[in-house]
């Protein structure tokens, strides 16, 4: 029998706003979370990219806000600008359409700091944003940390690492200790468990495991290219299809720079992010993508962390990667929301094994194809056909 957001405890006005975004049923982390959320539990919440993580913590956040009190009662720290930018869109997207009066605002670093803290004086019900910048306007006393009752940490795997974990500790014990602290992640190490059980009271660990059967929408297929003829596979497959607009994912971030030429150089409009990019570069790339200025964006794995474009419909691995766990992150990028789309692996010889990993690992059915003649054909259609 499946489950309905009702009977996970959701307000009308919620459920009136999640149809109105064509979302009618829970996934599987959703409806994990949303009752422990509800119950004011501690929460670690681990799911793979693209299952609804988001959502599984906004709702009954956005439930559990009094919208009459004029005062900051919750904080989601995200470790990238563009995360937190989505997470504001997201929540101002459920207030509409629920008809809630609720508030919120980003903070964010390398921004001007005097326009947040004039903001702040309306005193948003949310902030969402780093570490960084929201510590330093508790020590400036703009944000008031008493009156917070739940704090977030979305991609909690980067936010308590070396890099950040200091300012997010800070962050959260500024706040009483009666709050609410939830952690979210598409994976969680042991290493990262360790560090969150630190500051929680007796967490909830809910997990959704690893595996595509949670992507229905998505179709898995592969071609098998020597590794100097790859690009090239790369090229005809996307002439081949018409695609508008995809990812396309390799494995080393120095080589983004140079496959986003050859994809210029050959008439298909490309961009590229990696860690290396300045943060209006980056901007600049993904707004071009979203608004349909340039058909592939290239990406490395740590650079779309916490990427969500809607109407993604392909997701190219120029790379196979070699952790079933990030084709997982990959696959997760397209087929969001209940949409479709097809994930398209281009494997040298040597990477064909870890085609076969995957379809053991991830219960997936992922079909080899070939191109030819400005055409996509079924591998043993060809084969035969060729013959």
């Amino acid at each position: 029998m499946s489950t309905n957001f009702e009977q996970l405890g959701l307000i009308t006005p919620l459920m009136t706003g999640l149809a109105k975004a064509g979302i009618s049923a829970p996934t599987a982390i959703q409806i994990q979370v949303i009752p422990a959320a509800l119950a004011g539990k501690d929460i670690i919440g681990q799911s793979p990219t693209g299952t609804g993580k988001t959502l599984a913590y906004l709702l009954p956040l956005l439930q559990k806000l009094d919208s009459a009190k004029r005062e900051t009662q919750a904080v989601i720290l995200a470790p990238t600008h563009e995360l937190a930018i989505q997470i504001q869109r997201q929540i101002e997207m459920l207030a509409k359409n629920s008809g809630l009066s609720v508030t919120a605002m980003p903070v964010i670093g390398d921004v001007n700091i005097i326009r947040q803290i004039e903001k702040l004086k309306e005193k948003p019900h949310i902030i969402t944003g780093s570490g960084g910048r929201i510590l330093e306007l508790m020590q400036k006393r703009k944000i008031n940390a008493q009156t917070i009752k739940t704090i977030i940490l979305d991609e909690a795997d980067r936010l308590l690492d070396e890099k950040n974990a200091d300012s997010v500790k800070a962050v959260i014990k500024a706040t009483q200790k009666d709050r609410q602290l939830m952690l979210f992640s598409a994976t969680i190490t042991p290493a990262t468990l360790t560090r969150a059980q630190e500051l929680m009271k007796n967490p909830e660990v809910l997990s959704v495991q690893g595996s595509l059967a949670g992507l229905p929408g998505i179709e898995h297929i592969y071609f098998v290219a020597d590794q100097r003829d790859k690009f090239e596979v790369l090229r005809k497959v996307a002439r081949a299809i018409n695609i508008d607009r995809a990812l396309v994912f390799i494995n080393k971030s120095e080589d983004v720079e140079l496959t986003v030429a050859k994809l210029n150089y050959n008439g298909l409009p490309a961009a590229g992010i990696h860690g290396r990019l300045m943060k209006e570069d980056r901007k600049k790339a993904l707004e071009d993508f979203r608004n349909g200025k340039i058909r592939l964006l290239v990406a490395s794995d740590l650079a779309a962390r916490g990427l969500d474009i809607p109407g993604i419909k392909y997701v190219f691995n120029l790379n196979v990667p070699e952790d079933p766990e990030v084709y997982l992150h990959r696959a997760g990028r397209t087929g969001r929301a209940g949409q479709s789309g097809t994930v398209i692996s281009i494997a040298a010889p040597r990477e064909a094994g870890l085609i076969e990993k995957y379809k053991k690992v991830l219960k997936v059915k992922i079909v080899p194809k070939h191109i030819a003649r400005g055409k996509v054909f079924d591998k043993k259609v060809f084969d035969k056909n060729s013959n």
